[in-house]
């Protein structure tokens, strides 16, 4: 962190970013945006150029940014700033925590773009998702919402549609249906991010899973 990027989140936080602290309750939610919408949770939003673009293709919804880069943030909060738009907030904090702290079927949708991939086997446990974060994700979308996950490697992909597969809550949005255990969603209309560009440079197949809740 360079002192401009520390100085650009002490001077934009008290505009732009929750407490991590505070439970995100819908009326917390509420008071913090001024006006009653339905609420999106982005995590490990990275420099947020995805999530200001999802926010700006929905303005009737608002947009969580959850992250713990901060230099990412500090990126993310003076576009943010400079053009807007007005319903995104952001978090500095853990999502495994955080996540907790929404009440049951409180959140329209759960995006998760290109988690870390300890790639290594034996860092495999570190990984965000699991059957643990899909069914905790799930207890907190409202019916008919959606958790999208995003990868490029390929075994973490398995190893999301095997998670997502174990919750009896979630039915597959599939558009290239190759078979159960390949199942993929046609990639939405969102910026490279940082992440994905990496993949992409080595050669890897980006894969999308979202599921929607019954």
């Amino acid at each position: 962190m360079t002192p401009a990027r520390l100085a650009t989140i002490d001077e934009l936080a008290p505009i732009w970013m929750l407490p991590s602290d505070r439970p995100l309750t819908p009326d917390h939610l509420d008071t913090s945006f001024g006006r009653r919408a339905p609420h999106l949770l982005d995590i490990g939003i990275g420099n947020g150029d995805a999530t200001r673009a999802w926010a700006l293709a929905h303005p009737e919804v608002d947009v969580v940014g959850v992250e713990l880069h901060r230099p990412g943030i500090a990126h993310l909060l003076r576009h943010l700033d400079a053009d807007g738009p007005p319903n995104v907030r952001v978090v500095d904090g853990d999502i495994t925590a955080l996540l907790l702290t929404a009440p049951p079927a409180s959140i329209g949708a759960i995006r998760v773009l290109f988690p870390d991939p300890w790639p290594k086997k034996r860092h495999h446990k570190r990984r965000l998702v699991d059957a643990t974060f899909v069914r905790e994700a799930t207890d907190r979308l409202a019916p008919g919402g959606r958790l999208h996950l995003a990868t490029d490697w390929p075994d973490y992909a398995d190893a999301m549609r095997l998670a997502l597969a174990a919750e009896p809550r979630l039915r597959p949005v599939v558009d290239h249906d190759e078979g159960e255990t390949t199942w993929r969603t046609d990639r939405p209309d969102r910026p490279v991010t940082a992440y994905e560009q990496r993949g992409l440079d080595a050669g890897r197949a980006i894969t999308d899973l979202v599921a929607v809740r019954g």
